[in-house]
């Protein structure tokens, strides 16, 4: 009875770090999942560690002012991080979009209540499923757990070189995003070479009416195709984000313990 305090004030701290990653994080921050079932959920986690990291070497359960910053950008830094993949995804959608002629064809997202392009709906949710299917949501929780031990509770100091770090990588989101769109952009470039060139053989071929349609069918199935090649893509890319904020925090968590020393 005498610790419970000391819980107490742990699972707050806990909770804090959980909430910033469900906000941000792929799968967990979808809008498809009710606010309540988040909201359990990351109740029900920091009840679970919250009396395991407390009891962690160099832990701080003190609830300060400081402490509540750390926390929550610890949670920032892994939320933020992982969205890149969810980022990498709308984007490669409406590249393809675009090679589709789909650039005006816009769906109505309910759970969002906003008009949002029907490509980047389909690979948002591809993107999910793969992670579901892969268990990356599950790898995902199970590092969240590994960072109270890498950054103890209550002891993250947000440094400046981390929001440099956020900004460089996110420019890989455009590199990823033309990966994940090659095949597509491929297949629709070759199909507008040989209509150009039936088009220079028979002048009277309607070209207008025929590069459109050619494009979305030989486009959608080298995008069924290449489904086989997601899970490899995007399980590569979601661990390498996840090694780049385990590495962020192991980074800022040195600084401040070297800083703390000096």
């Amino acid at each position: 009875m005498d610790r419970w305090p000391e819980y107490l004030c742990a699972m707050v701290l806990t909770l804090i770090r959980v909430s910033g990653v469900i906000v941000f994080a792929p799968f967990f921050s979808s809008s498809a999942l009710p606010a309540r079932a988040k909201i359990v959920f990351a109740a029900t986690l920091a009840f679970l560690l919250g009396p395991l990291v407390s009891s962690l070497p160099n832990s701080n359960s003190e609830l300060r002012f400081a402490s509540v910053v750390g926390e929550l950008a610890v949670g920032l830094v892994y939320g933020l991080v992982l969205a890149l993949l969810n980022e990498a995804l709308l984007f490669a959608g409406e590249i393809v979009g675009l090679q589709f002629s789909f650039s005006t064809v816009n769906l109505l997202d309910p759970t969002s209540s906003i008009q949002t392009p029907l490509m980047n709906d389909l690979f948002q949710m591809m993107g999910t499923l793969v992670l579901i299917a892969a268990g990356l949501d599950r790898i995902l929780v199970a590092s969240l757990a590994r960072s109270f031990r890498a950054v103890p509770l209550g002891n993250f100091a947000l440094m400046s070189g981390t929001s440099q770090a956020l900004v460089q990588s996110a420019g890989g989101i455009f590199l990823a995003a033309i990966e994940l769109a090659a095949p597509v952009l491929a297949a629709t470039m070759l199909v507008e070479i040989a209509v150009a060139l039936l088009s220079r053989l028979s002048p009277q071929l309607p070209v207008m009416s025929l590069t459109v349609p050619l494009k979305t069918l030989v486009g959608l199935a080298v995008l069924a195709g290449s489904l086989a090649l997601w899970p490899a893509f995007i399980e590569a890319r979601f661990a390498g984000l996840l090694d780049l904020a385990e590495r962020l925090l192991k980074i800022q968590a040195d600084g401040a313990a070297a800083g703390l020393k000096g």
